[in-house]
């Protein structure tokens, strides 16, 4: 998500250093202790201005979530709302998201979103795709064994892509939805973007795609 530069933002996000985490490295392997409890680590890459993953702290304060983003005034957007929101259950990080094994440790995070992600049309932007299989490498490097990915879009392209990139890597897609505001799911916590393209009637794709157990993996 591209915003407008937000005077202030980087003093914004250094006066919350109990929300804002400046050195992410430093806590690899150990973000149970900067929660202070073992609840299960729920992360999300570009979350964009932060309503999904504050309302999402805010629905399952059982469960810990950091969201993620690299342009420091879409990150103080969400520091708003994380604000708001009252919750000591989230944490953000103003961090590149493709480098996620500097900041995670192996098997620390239980789940990741990965929602309205830039889909990058052409054909030579597709390893930039977050769910290009240089990625999913990644993710499974720092998921739990069987650890998940939800990923929400509108674009229609991008979702069939993922699809097929996950089946194509032994994810198992769990539930699939082609339209999902007009669906028995319950409990969605809508984006910035998710509202913005409903509201014009597009439908929205999302799916649940679960990893393979990496312990039974034969090396």
């Amino acid at each position: 998500m591209r915003v407008r530069k937000r005077n202030g933002a980087e003093e914004m996000l250094a006066a919350h250093p109990e929300i804002v985490i400046a050195e992410p490295t430093a806590h690899k392997g150990r973000w149970h202790e900067v929660f202070g409890n073992n609840q299960p680590i729920q992360i999300e890459i570009g979350m964009g201005k932060g309503r999904f993953i504050s309302g999402m702290a805010k629905q399952n304060p059982t469960i810990n979530y950091i969201g993620i983003d690299m342009q420091v005034s879409v990150v103080s957007h969400a520091l708003d709302k994380a604000l708001a929101a009252e919750v000591d259950n989230l944490k953000l990080l103003h961090v590149d998201g493709s480098a996620l094994t500097e900041y995670f440790a192996e098997s620390e995070v239980d789940q990741i979103y990965l929602n309205f992600s830039d889909p990058w049309p052409k054909k030579r932007h597709i390893k930039r795709r977050l769910t290009s299989p240089d990625f999913l490498a990644v993710d499974e490097s720092i998921l739990k064994p069987k650890g998940e990915i939800h990923f929400k879009t509108d674009n229609q392209g991008l979702f069939e892509y993922s699809l097929a990139s996950f089946s194509q890597y032994g994810m198992t897609l769990k539930q699939v939805w082609l339209d999902l505001h007009h669906s028995d799911f319950s409990g969605n916590v809508m984006t910035e973007y998710e509202e913005k393209f409903s509201g014009k009637g597009q439908p929205i794709y999302r799916v649940e795609a679960q990893f393979a157990d990496k312990t039974k993996k034969v090396s």
